[in-house]
């Protein structure tokens, strides 16, 4: 299986391709779009909806996995969060990919092991786990725990322990 996956946010979206199962999962691609708090939120919202397409058209990938909306700090932080995700989700159902959500505290669960693991835990983890050469930025941390997470609950064997996925 191969998986786009997406850590949304208007300033750093993280983003990840992953490829295998789980146990034999690789990391073919993973960064961050940072963009500059100059440019205007509408223009952020195509970088991101641009740079989505940009890695579906390369990879060509099974499924879309995206960490959901759970916490903010403030109703606009909510709207912003808000919309970088659903310009991720468009990219992803304009082509024709199935979109899969998962919760923060399961993408936590599900790397690290605790449910309310920090930061540079999940990117130790995913360091570790995806045998990657360099500890990724945080942003493109979580992209790539989402990614894992998500090859993890595919899994049948697994699947059962991932009842808090939402399919879009």
């Amino acid at each position: 299986m191969r998986v786009v996956s997406i850590d949304p946010a208007i300033r750093n979206t993280g983003y990840a391709v992953l490829e295998g199962d789980y146990r034999e999962a690789r990391a073919l691609e993973y960064g961050t779009l940072s963009l500059p708090a100059s440019m205007p939120q509408s223009s952020c919202l195509r970088a991101i909806h641009e740079q989505v397409c940009s890695l579906i058209r390369r990879w060509q990938p099974d499924e879309l996995a995206i960490e959901a909306i759970i916490y903010v700090q403030s109703h606009r932080t909510a709207i912003s969060m808000g919309s970088a995700r659903g310009a991720s989700v468009l990219a992803a159902a304009l082509h024709d990919l199935p979109i899969v959500e998962y919760p923060p505290g399961c993408v936590k669960l599900a790397t690290v092991g605790k449910g309310r693991a920090v930061k540079q835990q999940v990117a130790f983890m995913m360091r570790a786990m995806l045998r990657l050469t360099e500890t990724p930025a945080p942003d493109a941390a979580d992209a790539l725990a989402v990614g894992y997470t998500h090859l993890a609950a595919t899994d049948p064997t697994r699947a059962k322990l991932f009842s808090e996925r939402k399919i879009i």
